[in-house]
Parts: C-alpha cells; structure tokens; sequence
C-alpha cells in the first residue's frame, strides 16, 4: 500500500508548460510488483484517513474474476431501443449528456424530467451516463431491483439508447466509492442484456454514427473507456485490474488503435473520472491532493490521457466531480476540450478549486449538457435545472466548427 504525502495545488496552465510537458513515459513494472512510494516528511490527519480508508477496503474488499478485456458486442434484447442511423432533420444528432445520476432521489427526478422536455424539443436520440450509475457500491446482481429505481423510473419518456461507462461507485465492494472491486462492474454489462436503454456491450467500447446520405465515414463516434483500474482510491488486489496489468494494457491497445482507425468526423472519449477539473476532486495526477502511488492520484489516467486521447479526441466527457464545466482547449490538451457533467443528482459545493481555463463553469446547480454534431460544427449546450420547479435553463452555448487536428474557430456565448 502507498503512503500518502499532504495535498497540495494542482498545477496552473503556465506551470504545467513550464515543468511538466506531454509525453510522459510509458513505463511499466511487472504485475506483480507493489505499490510503493517514498514517505513525506509532512504527514496529518487528511493523510493518515486516506492510508486507513485504504488500509481498512484492502482488508474487506473480494477479489474479482478475471474478464476477458475485449470491446466486442453481445446479445442483446431483440425490442432495445435502436441506435439513431441518420441525422435529423437539420443534418445534426443531438445527444443528451448526463452524469453521477444514480440517487433515485428527488435531484435525479427533478434533472431527468427537466431533460426530457429538452429532448422532445431538440430530437435527442441518443444519450450518454458518465459514471456513478448505481450509487452508493453498485448493483448487486444483473438483476438488482436499483437498475429499476435508479435509471429505468427516473429516464421513462427519454425513450433512446444511453452509452454507459462504469463509474467508481459502480465498482465498490464494501466500501462506497472506492472503485476497489472493478469486476463488479461485470453486472452492469450483464444488464444491457434485458434493458431497452442501458448500452454498454463491454467495459469499454466505441459506437460510430453515420454521416448519411453518400458520406460513407462516420459523422461522430463515441468511445468509452472504464477509468476505475487507474484511479481508485485503494490498490487494486487482483492482479487482472492492476494499474498495470492485462486489463488495462489491453484497454490502452485497443483504445489508441481504435482513435488511429477512427474516419468519424468528431470523436468524443467517454470515461468517468475527468482529465482536467476545477472541481473540488482535482485533475488526474493529483485526484483528492494526492500526488504519489498508482491509483489515488490517477497519475496513470493522466498518461492515458495525454499519450492517447489529447489531439486525436475532440472532446474528454466525464463526471465524478458533481458540477457542470466547459473547460477550454489549450496547448496543453493539444486542442481537445474536457467536460465535465456530473450535476444530474448531486451538486458541488459553490466554489472553482483550481483554474484551468474554462469557457463556462457552475459549481452549485444541477444540471446535464446537449452535444449537436453536423458536418459542420459541434455544439455543447450547458443546461442548469431548478429542482424545485423541475425546469431547465440554458446557461451556456459552444459551438466548434472544426474538428481537432485542423485549424479551428470557436464561438462562445451566455444565453
């Protein structure tokens, strides 16, 4: 297990420039090797709690079986709602954005309901759940009565398939949150089997969508990755989950191999926990202000991050943190832009915690997002939602009119 050092910042844009740089190397150690780091010299109370929490699911959480890591599809039932295989009328696919939604309380009811008079008024077809699922550990069986409470209750009129990624709180054994036990989330795979909505044919995967008419290349594709082997808060015990280990190596093969065969026109990387955030849970390589060891900080998401994903994805979507972010573009994500869209049943605590460059941000509200694709351009609508009223209100608008690797031009406004 390795010893936690205090938080401290994450760093700033110009300090990232200045003493981090891309292309962080790719070393790998054994599956069998520990988890180890230095001690600091500065240990308190935030870290002694971190060390016990990790201390205390080493000794409860069970070991999973072994999956195979493969992005195939499987059967499914024959009356799922089906993928949209054309544009709408406007020559765009609209697709509803939501994450960390799975209370089954009121903020999830209030969000989703708000949602659906979006949908039926901008042609939603598809819809994306970025993690945290099934709070608090996940479900307990491919038949556990919280797939009914809280997803097929709460979404009932936004009648699409929703991408699904595995979230922390998906893959937690005895303790919440923890992402210790990632086999678990074998059970929400199992599920898309016997749901009209819930999409997810594997741990991870790609869906493209096609252009229409003669265009033969995919308009946007989708990718989902499974984020919680490299980023727990505990070590991961079996060796198949490792941070290092068969499981995800395979994930980052197949990942960097399905963005290079990629033809669609804008790609969009799907994964729980967030590249960049000035949310209160920090970005990857110092999630929480830990900084050291392979899990807690996601310092191996990071990698995944910014050797494969940056310049190649348009767009990084991700929830974990609880608020609603449209960070910019920048030198240091090589053009691609992160989300994060986490509102749909709990909210932040008011406040910015770091500052990466952001278009618009809102730390307090709930609320879900609305991605348009045309040929033309790419648009994210950033709506917050009263939980009282149940009505929804579109705050923020981005429009790209250029996929990454090409010269770019943006448009920004408040609505």
């Amino acid at each position: 297990m390795c010893e936690l050092i205090p938080p401290r910042a994450d760093l700033t844009e110009d300090q990232w420039l200045r003493t981090a740089g891309p292309g962080l190397a790719d070393a790998a150690v054994a599956d069998d090797t520990a988890d180890t780091a230095a001690s600091a010299p500065g240990v308190h109370r935030r870290t002694l709690l971190g060390g016990a929490m990790a201390g205390a699911a080493l000794a409860a959480l069970p070991f999973g079986a072994p999956q195979p890591a493969v992005a195939a599809a499987r059967t499914v039932a024959p009356d799922r709602f089906p993928l949209p295989a054309t544009p709408g009328p406007s020559g765009e696919y609209a697709v509803l954005i939501t994450g960390d939604a799975g209370t089954g309380k009121a903020e999830q009811h209030a969000v989703t309901a708000a949602a659906r008079e979006i949908c039926r008024a901008e042609g939603v077809g598809l819809a994306v759940g970025l993690g945290d699922n099934i709070y608090e550990n996940g479900p307990e069986s491919d038949h556990d009565s919280e797939f009914e409470e809280k997803f097929e209750r709460p979404n009932t009129g936004i009648d699409v398939p929703w991408l699904m990624v595995l979230g922390n709180h998906d893959c937690s054994g005895l303790v919440p949150g923890s992402g210790g036990d990632p086999s678990r989330g074998d059970r929400e795979v199992a599920y898309a089997a016997t749901s009209r909505r819930w999409y997810m044919p594997g741990r991870y995967y790609n869906v493209a969508l096609p252009a229409g008419g003669a265009q033969e290349d995919p308009l946007v594709e989708f990718f989902a990755l499974d984020t919680n082997p490299v980023a727990s808060y505990v070590v991961q015990t079996d060796p198949h989950y490792r941070w290092n280990g068969p499981y995800m190596r395979e994930q980052r093969r197949w990942l960097d191999t399905a963005l290079r065969a990629s033809r669609a026109r804008w790609k969009v990387v799907l994964g729980h926990h967030p590249y960049l955030n000035n949310g209160k849970h920090g970005s990857a390589g110092s999630y929480d202000g830990f900084v050291i060891g392979h899990y807690t900080s996601g310092i191996h998401l990071k990698e995944l991050y910014e050797e494969v994903v940056c310049g190649r994805a348009d767009v990084i979507m991700s929830g974990h943190d609880h608020t609603l972010q449209i960070l910019e573009p920048t030198d240091r994500t090589r053009g691609t832009r992160q989300l994060v869209c986490g509102a749909a049943s709990k909210t932040g605590d008011g406040k910015a915690h770091f500052t990466h460059p952001a278009a618009w941000q809102d730390f307090a509200r709930l609320g879900f997002m609305l991605l348009k694709v045309s040929a033309g351009a790419m648009t994210i609508d950033a709506y917050t939602v009263d939980a009282t009223t149940k009505q929804a209100r579109l705050a923020h608008r981005v429009r790209t009119a250029r996929a990454v690797g090409v010269e770019t031009g943006m448009t920004a406004g408040v609505q």
